[in-house]
């Protein structure tokens, strides 16, 4: 069996063959609308957790979903916004312009001066590490912030494309480790230089923080069969920049459910939530779940069925992961998706521990599945419609989204 060289995913092309499975298309209507949602997403601007994008966001799709005829709420959750004042690295008098690692201590004006080294450069150095953003699920990031003595952590920013690909903060509400920066790939030669040399550097991550709320936006839908079970369709909301095919694909599939269910309506009850604080350690996701505790155990234990639309659905070069913990769950999907001709790239097995929103239900044994993607632009600026987003892909896989919450909540 041909997997990835981690041995943690399948190939979907080895054990489906799709010629075999009857094809529904999209119509022209669908791709229409996942068109027009993709192109109003890009216009918010950057969609960071508390941001005027981030509420440009949650009102457009407030008004999406109340254009549809039905209600929909908003569960406010407050946090300390990070506002970079001045963020650089200083070479040889010259600045080169960073973003700030936002669960890291913040310096003052005047920054920290010291030595360019790597690991092991002793605490004077400013430590120098090449990371993907990735990177935040890999125990070896948080060791290296935490175990590593240094003054400063430069962290030159190693995308698969050039660009400032930033790192999530999970751990926003407790910063730990030194002071910390990204700066762009474009200057890795000289940062990299500067540290086989020990030249000396000064960081300043200079930031204030205003109290602001972000917004959850909550759709709940009433049951007509009696059913006492619970389903959850949760995406991500907020993003680093514009982020239109890390954020845009996943939100064309929960508005493409939503309408779906109210052409069908569920026989349990179900409640769609789009949530911000993705790229802050999922604060959306807490608040959702702490005014809902139980609904992440197994469903013997009262918990919901979550049905979870991830990053990079569509995005252009892409692939598509399809993930549950649960065989039937799994099979469901996999089925709508093959009715589509748009098969999973890869499926991982049931004991995998999802990086994502999904990762404390499983922990918990909740019930879930989620449809998430790789990206060659992952948490890069230049993520933007139209060239970053495949709207056929997005479309395909929406509809197929939509019937499999149908299925769920039959």
């Amino acid at each position: 069996m041909r997997s990835r060289s981690n041995r943690l995913f399948t190939r979907s092309s080895d054990i489906l063959d799709p010629m075999n499975s009857t094809v529904t298309t999209t119509d022209a209507a669908a791709r229409a609308r996942t068109v027009d949602w993709l192109t109003a997403w890009d216009s918010h601007g950057t969609h960071r957790t508390g941001t005027d994008g981030d509420e440009a966001g949650a009102r457009w799709l407030a008004d999406e979903v109340s254009s549809l005829g039905v209600e929909v709420t908003s569960e406010a959750f407050g946090l300390d916004r990070l506002d970079p004042v001045a963020c650089y690295l200083e070479l040889g008098g010259e600045r080169i312009p960073a973003v700030p690692v936002f669960d890291a201590p913040t310096t003052d004006a005047d920054g920290i001066t010291g030595p360019l080294g790597f690991c092991g450069g002793g605490g004077r150095a400013i430590l120098i590490a090449e990371l993907t953003p990735r990177s935040v699920y890999s125990g070896e990031y948080e060791k290296l912030r935490r175990g590593t003595p240094h003054r400063a952590l430069v962290i030159v920013c190693s995308g698969e494309a050039p660009g400032m690909g930033l790192l999530n903060a999970e751990h926003f509400r407790d910063p730990y480790g030194a002071p910390a920066i990204h700066v762009p790939s474009d200057v890795r030669e000289r940062v990299l230089e500067a540290a086989a040399r020990n030249t000396t550097g000064r960081v300043v991550a200079y930031n204030r923080y205003m109290q602001t709320i972000a917004r959850n936006i909550v759709v709940p839908l009433r049951g007509r069969g009696g059913s006492s079970s619970t389903v959850v369709v949760m995406t991500p909301r907020s993003s680093w920049w514009q982020s239109t095919s890390e954020r845009g694909g996943s939100v064309v599939c929960w508005l493409e459910a939503l309408r779906a269910l109210l052409k069908a309506p569920p026989s349990c009850d179900v409640i769609f939530t789009a949530n911000s604080g993705h790229e802050l350690g999922h604060l959306g996701l807490d608040d959702f779940m702490a005014r809902r505790p139980r609904w992440k155990r197994p469903i013997s234990e009262g918990g919901a069925t979550w049905v979870h639309f991830g990053a990079n659905i569509g995005a252009a070069g892409g692939e598509l992961l399809l993930q549950s913990a649960s065989e039937d769950l799994r099979d469901l999907a996999l089925s709508q998706l093959t009715r589509v001709a748009q098969i999973p790239d890869l499926i991982a097995p049931i004991s995998t521990v999802p990086s994502g929103e999904t990762r404390d239900i499983h922990r918990a044994g909740g019930c879930y599945v989620t449809l998430v993607g790789s990206n060659p632009l992952f948490h890069l600026p230049q993520d933007r419609w139209p060239q970053a987003v495949d709207a056929d892909v997005v479309a395909r896989i929406a509809t197929a989204a939509a019937a499999l919450v149908v299925a769920v909540t039959r």
